[in-house]
C-alpha cells in the first residue's frame, strides 16, 4: 500500500532569494513599537547559508567538532542530542547533505527563527534527494549567530536516525536501515527486496533505478512518526511507500522510501512478505509515471498485479472479500474510488478496494496484453490533471469507454470469482 506523494520540491537559489525577500518585507513592515535592529545584528539568509554549509560539510565528513560548531556553546542538552544524531548517521552512506533557507522571522537583534529545508541522498540509491523541513531557533552572541534549537517544522515527518542507533544492511539492489531490529531480520528483508527487483523489472520494463531503500523502525508508533500520521492508521499495514509523484511522467527518479511495520510484517509468512515487498517495490519503479492524475485503483492494482503475476494462486484466494461480495450478489457497481483506500476505514472495504484494482489490471493484461496495461498506466499518469485522464487513456490505448470498461470489469469479476 502506498502513501501518495508529498510535495517536497523547491529550494536552491530561488528559495534563498525568496527568504531574503521575506526578511526585507518583515523589516520594512515591523511594528513601530519594536526597536529597529542595527544592520550588523540582522540575520541574513546569506549568513545563515554559510553556517549551514559548514554544518552540512561536517555531516559528510563525520566531523563532530564542525557539526557542533554552529550550536550555542552553553546549550549542553542540544549539543549532546546533536552529537548523538551525528553518531547515528555514521554507517549511513550519504552522497549529499544540504540545507536551503526558506524563511527567516527576525524577532529582535539577538534572536531569530528560521525555517530551512534539509535535503539528503543515500549514495548509490537516491538519484534525487529526500527533503524535510526544520525550524531553527538562533541567538546572536557577539558577531556570530548560534543555533539554540533544531526541531521538525509543523507537519514535517521525523527521520529514522532521530529514533535510535541505525543498523545498515546492503543487498544487491537494496539498502535496509533499521532501528531496534536485529541484523538477521534486516538481512532477510534485503534478500526479499533483491528478489522483488528483477520481478518488478520484468513487469515494468521501463527505465528505473532498480535500487530500493527500506526503513525498518522499532514499532508501528515509530513508523507513524516517520510518516507524520496517526499510529492507528498503520496498525495492520505491513509496509507503505513514500515518495513524490511525478508530474508528467518525465521527471527524474524520486527518492522513495519503503517503510516496514515490523509487527505486522512479522505476522506474514514468506509468501506474504514477498508479495508485500514486491508490491512496494513496484511503487518505487513506477513513481515517475505516477501522478496526481493516476487513480488509486490503478496504482495499487498495478502493484498487486506485479506482485501476484508469477504466483499460482486462485483469484478467490487472492481476493476473498470481493469473492464473497460477488457470490452474495453484491458485485460493486463501479471501480473503487480513492477514499475506499483509506487506512483508517473498514478493513474489509479496504481489502475489497485493493482486490478490485488488482482484477481491473488483470483484465487489461489478459484481454489487451501486458504492453497495453503498461501503456495505459503511462498514459493516465502523463495526463494534465485527474479529470479526463482515465477516459482519454481508455479510448486512446484500449479503444474503449469508461462505461464499457466498468461493465467488462463487472463481468470479469463474475467469471473469476463467481
Amino acid at each position: 500500500m502506498a502513501v501518495r506523494g508529498r510535495d517536497a520540491r523547491g529550494g536552491g537559489p530561488r528559495g534563498r532569494r525568496r527568504a531574503a525577500g521575506l526578511l526585507l518585507a518583515t523589516l520594512l513592515t515591523a511594528s513601530a513599537c519594536s526597536a529597529p535592529a542595527d544592520a550588523d545584528t540582522v540575520l541574513t539568509a546569506g549568513a545563515l547559508d554559510a553556517t549551514l554549509e559548514r554544518r552540512a560539510a561536517a555531516v559528510l565528513a563525520h566531523d563532530p567538532a564542525g557539526y557542533l560548531d554552529g550550536l550555542a556553546p552553553d546549550a549542553a542538552k542540544l549539543r549532546a542530542a546533536q552529537r548523538t544524531e551525528l553518531d547515528r548517521l555514521a554507517d549511513v552512506p550519504l552522497k549529499s547533505w544540504t540545507y536551503d533557507v526558506k524563511d527567516i522571522t527576525e524577532q529582535d537583534g539577538q534572536w531569530a527563527t528560521a525555517e530551512v529545508e534539509l535535503r539528503y541522498r543515500i549514495d548509490g540509491y537516491d538519484t534525487a534527494p529526500v527533503a524535510t523541513r526544520r525550524v531553527l531557533e538562533l541567538m546572536r552572541d557577539g558577531d556570530r549567530w548560534y543555533i539554540t534549537e533544531d526541531r521538525p517544522a509543523k507537519g514535517a515527518s521525523g527521520q529514522l536516525w532521530q529514533q535510535g542507533d541505525v543498523e545498515v544492511v546492503q543487498g544487491a539492489h537494496s539498502i535496509v536501515l533499521g532501528v531496534g531490529r536485529g541484523e538477521e531480520e534486516l538481512r532477510q528483508i534485503a534478500d526479499t527486496v533483491d528478489l522483488a527487483v528483477p520481478a518488478v523489472s520484468d513487469a515494468w520494463p521501463r527505465p528505473w533505478n532498480q535500487r530500493v531503500v527500506v526503513l525498518v523502525p522499532d514499532s508501528v508508533e515509530s513508523m507513524a512518526g516517520l510518516l507524520g500520521s496517526p499510529e492507528a492508521s498503520y496498525r495492520g499495514i505491513a509496509a507503505v511507500t513514500t515518495g513524490e509523484v511525478g508530474g508528467t511522467g518525465e521527471s527524474p527518479a524520486i527518492a522513495d522510501r519503503v517503510i516496514v511495520n515490523p509487527q505486522a510484517y512479522a505476522t506474514l509468512g514468506s509468501f506474504g512478505q514477498r508479495i508485500v515487498l514486491t508490491h512496494e517495490t513496484t511503487h518505487v519503479a513506477t513513481r515517475t509515471s505516477t501522478s496526481t492524475a493516476t487513480p488509486v485503483w490503478l496504482s495499487e492494482g498495478f502493484a498487486d498485479w506485479t506482485a501476484y503475476r508469477g504466483e499460482d494462486r486462485a483469484a478467490d484466494t487472492i481476493a476473498p472479500e470481493l469473492a464473497e461480495a460477488v457470490r452474495s450478489g453484491r458485485t460493486p457497481a463501479g471501480l473503487p474510488a480513492d477514499p475506499d483506500f483509506g487506512f483508517d476505514g473498514d478493513p474489509a472495504k479496504l481489502a475489497g478496494a485493493y482486490e478490485g484494482g488488482w482484477l481491473a489490471c488483470e483484465l487489461i493484461a489478459e484481454r489487451w496484453g501486458k504492453e497495453k496495461l503498461i501503456a495505459f498506466y503511462v498514459a493516465v499518469g502523463a495526463h494534465d490533471g485527474r479529470e479526463g485522464a482515465v477516459e482519454k487513456a481508455l479510448q486512446a490505448v484500449l479503444d474503449t469507454t469508461p462505461e464499457q470498461f466498468t461493465a467488462d470489469w463487472r463481468d470479469y469479476l463474475a467469471t473469476r470469482l463467481g
